[in-house]
């Protein structure tokens, strides 16, 4: 039962998973007040390391790229050095881990960053903040100086995290955050080279991708994408036309994998004639990592129908930190809850 999920899985010459399970990123802001993972996370990480691969919570490439409260960050010696502890701990049960690398954009706040936040348009997001009273922030419209310099920062941030001992990095592009804000029309209003056209609001993107690869190589990229606008982000007619030119863009460049960033993928979204997952297959023939409320049995099943290739879990994870040796005994499953957030080990 449940063969296809145990199977060794190559993603490619580089790198090589015992398993095609993984655990979806899952920001869960228990950094120190520096931002530095702490012994906790260390825990969190390592006891999940008979995964096949995880994929850290939503990491900052710098301070300004702040979102959240104790949310990590890799752009500090004390930060890479305490990711360091994180990747030995998972590397000695055989994982393999990915940093999943961040900026808020227009969903950060002057609170976090002492500025005012940066997106493609200066166009806020009108409602309130998380864990907070407070409503974001009108962004300032990003030059494109400032928009080189983030690059440079992904850039860095993805050295960072192979000096850490990753094994690759995820670009966070999905759930409305900076590097979402390029794709959709509600957010990018520019009329310079990064906005207009499908190719110009892909464009953050693939430079981005491009250098990243140039620094640390392709085996050891990956992205993470949301082309159903469900979070942070609302649907502009023709959105749907950026995302198809983006993938087969990033299908060129023969990353990692592409991973989905969706929380139901039960879902039929109209505007991509089918499920989030569906719409990946049909315009990426490389590795595809899904997510969103499936079960295990749904998850094997699709693995084998070739619907994708590795099933990525947040709360069965989090509340199951020995989720790999369950399904392989059949045990059964906690369930997740608010309460699963205490969780560490």
């Amino acid at each position: 039962m449940n063969e296809k999920l145990f199977e060794v899985y190559k993603l490619n010459d580089t790198l090589i998973l015992q398993n095609r399970i993984a655990m979806a990123p899952i920001t869960r802001c228990f950094a120190n007040d520096d931002l530095v993972p702490t012994e906790d996370m260390i825990k969190y990480y390592s006891s999940r390391g008979d995964l096949g691969l995880i994929i850290t919570e939503a990491t900052l490439i710098s301070k300004e790229a702040q979102g959240y409260p104790n949310q990590p960050g890799i752009f500090t010696n004390e930060q890479i050095e305490a990711w360091s502890k994180v990747t030995k701990g998972v590397h000695e049960k055989g994982g393999k881990i990915f940093s999943q690398l961040f900026h808020a954009g227009r969903l950060s706040h002057s609170i976090y960053t002492n500025r005012t936040p940066l997106a493609p348009s200066s166009v806020a997001f009108d409602e309130r903040m998380p864990r907070s009273e407070l409503m974001y922030e009108e962004p300032k419209a990003l030059t494109t100086n400032e928009i080189k310099r983030i690059i440079n920062d992904f850039v860095q941030a993805s050295k960072n995290a192979i000096e850490a001992g990753f094994d690759g990095i995820e670009f966070h592009v999905a759930n409305g955050y900076l590097p979402d804000q390029f794709l959709h029309q509600v957010t990018n209003q520019r009329n310079d080279e990064y906005g207009g056209s499908v190719e110009n609001r892909a464009r953050f993107i693939l430079e981005a991708i491009d250098k990243m690869v140039e620094a640390i190589g392709k085996n050891r990229v990956a992205i993470r994408l949301s082309p159903h606008a469900y979070l942070h982000m609302s649907y502009v007619q023709g959105d749907e036309d950026t995302f198809v030119y983006l993938l087969k863009e990033l299908e060129k460049r023969e990353l990692a994998y592409i991973h989905t960033g969706i929380y139901d993928d039960s879902e039929i979204v109209p505007y991509l004639n089918g499920k989030v997952s569906e719409f990946m297959r049909d315009n990426y023939r490389g590795n595809l990592i899904a997510n969103g409320s499936y079960s295990i049995e749904q998850s094997n099943n699709a693995i084998d129908e070739n619907k994708f290739d590795i099933i990525a879990f947040g709360r069965l994870a989090v509340a199951n930190p020995d989720l790999v040796e369950k399904i392989k005994t059949n045990k059964s499953l906690e369930t997740y809850d608010n309460d699963s957030l205490n969780i560490l080990i």
